[in-house]
């Protein structure tokens, strides 16, 4: 397959999930194919995002669960918490699982570089380290995303925050933490620190957390944050950070300030694309630095495409991955197909948890007009007799023109497991009626998934 004018078939910048996916099919397809990852490979998801971060939630809960398992007869001495022991663990499982993405690569027969590689040309990249240049017919752009900081004149202090990056690397637990955001990444932090005995203060400019989800979801999470012992401080934003002798002073724009040993911002995360030379290869760039693809993760240059959250349109792993896929299926395999990013199951690991798929109930009244809302609110059967207060929530938005489940929302133990499940039916066009007819799995918090039959009717003031 591979033309004499390049060393390459396929060159794959960044080793994360997207990439590495294509990376495989496409040298399975017989490509001659190289990977170039500047830092470890595996990418966010394995390095510094959904796999650390859910060891540290599960690593969170185990104090409540152990607290809460004298309900059932369980008698447990003194506990405490090794927090070195518990990263030192997560640590070198993320490191087993950067070692097999690197293994099936090779397996697979691409070349691996470790270096940063930036484009020079339409078909040309310099490895910065090694000054190497090398050719590829065809070049994909997977390089992921990272968190956005103000700079320091926009928040003076800046420099003495951490990120979601640093927050896996902190060898002992502050004792108080200020946490600045309201997006997933805030708040299942501010979960996870506060299940593991730190005093956490969440800063957020907006009313309610989870912008963007369906407004009782975002309200339960909210309320939960609460209940979890975080305190929720909304409508105001930091001015600057002052370092102190007791610690860091966090001044907000409502005059008031919070004291705290860490701050860890996490304002949102921006595309991996500074300093990539995509403009010398005719690559254009949205207005937040992420590349501009089409459905079929073509770029505006004919031999580059991108895939992953450096695109900017669905920043989830599996969706990384599927594009990846995608992409090498089509270019290599023979097999054309593009990914639909429609109706993607998503989870947020706050406690309980968040698991949702398709629209949310005002996103469906907007596009769809008449629809019809089942929700119910219950406390598990798990909860009877250990003293835990926490209640499920479960929610369906129905089209009322076909009776089409237009989304399902569910916050409450498990959800992420339940929803991958419901998202199978959301996915198939399922109906309330099909939702009906199935026989309910008794006794599990899931059966009321398919048990409400009650519309909700909204209370007129």
């Amino acid at each position: 397959m591979t033309e004499p004018a390049y060393d390459f078939d396929l060159f794959v910048i960044g080793g994360g999930s997207g990439g590495v996916r294509a990376a495989r099919i496409a040298s399975m397809a017989g490509a001659k194919v190289a990977v170039a990852e500047e830092y470890r490979m595996g990418g966010t998801c394995v390095i510094r995002g959904c796999i650390p971060k859910k060891f540290m939630v599960y690593a969170s809960t185990y104090g409540k669960s152990i607290e809460k398992s004298a309900g059932y007869g369980w008698s447990v001495g003194e506990v405490s918490y090794d927090h070195a022991k518990f990263m030192a663990g997560m640590n070198a499982e993320v490191d087993r699982l950067s070692a097999i993405y690197d293994r099936n690569l090779k397996s697979a027969g691409a070349e691996i570089f470790n270096d940063r590689a930036e484009l020079v040309g339409a078909h040309t990249l310099r490895l910065v380290k090694s000054g190497k240049t090398v050719t590829a017919a065809k070049i994909l752009i997977a390089t992921g995303g990272r968190p956005w900081q103000p700079s320091a004149q926009e928040l003076p202090g800046v420099e003495h925050t951490i990120t979601s990056n640093e927050v896996f690397h902190m060898e002992t637990l502050p004792k108080r933490m200020l946490i600045v955001g309201g997006g997933y990444i805030a708040v299942e932090f501010a979960h996870v620190f506060a299940g593991l005995g730190v005093e956490v203060t969440l800063v957020y400019r907006g009313d309610t957390v989870l912008r963007g989800f369906d407004e009782d979801v975002r309200v339960a999470v909210h309320e939960g944050l609460k209940e979890s012992g975080v305190c929720v401080i909304t409508g105001t934003v930091l001015e600057r950070i002052e370092k102190r002798e007791d610690g860091l002073c966090a001044n907000m724009t409502n005059g008031h300030a919070v004291i705290a040993d860490v701050v860890l911002m996490a304002v949102g995360r921006e595309a991996n694309t500074a300093g990539l030379g995509l403009e010398a290869a005719g690559v254009k760039l949205g207005q937040r630095g992420e590349v501009i693809v089409d459905e079929w993760s073509r770029t505006s240059a004919a031999n580059i495409w991108a895939v992953g959250d450096v695109t900017d349109r669905v920043n989830l792993t599996p969706v990384a991955i599927r594009e990846g896929h995608a992409f090498a299926d089509t270019e290599f395999g023979g097999k054309p197909w593009c990914f639909d990013h429609a109706d993607i199951p998503t989870a947020v690991f706050t406690q309980p948890e968040v698991g949702t798929v398709g629209i949310s109930e005002s996103e469906a009244r907007k596009a769809h007009g008449a629809i019809d809302i089942y929700k119910t609110k219950f406390r598990p059967m798990k909860n009877m007799l250990n003293g835990d207060q926490t209640r499920t929530f479960m929610k369906l938005v129905v089209r009322q023109s076909d009776s089409r489940v237009l989304g399902v929302h569910i916050v409450g133990e498990d959800a992420a497991e339940m929803i991958q499940m419901a998202g199978i039916a959301v996915k198939m066009g399922a109906t309330k009626d099909d939702f009906d007819r199935t026989c309910a799995l008794h006794p599990s918090a899931a059966e009321e998934i398919v048990t409400m039959r009650t519309k909700w009717v909204p209370e007129v003031a």
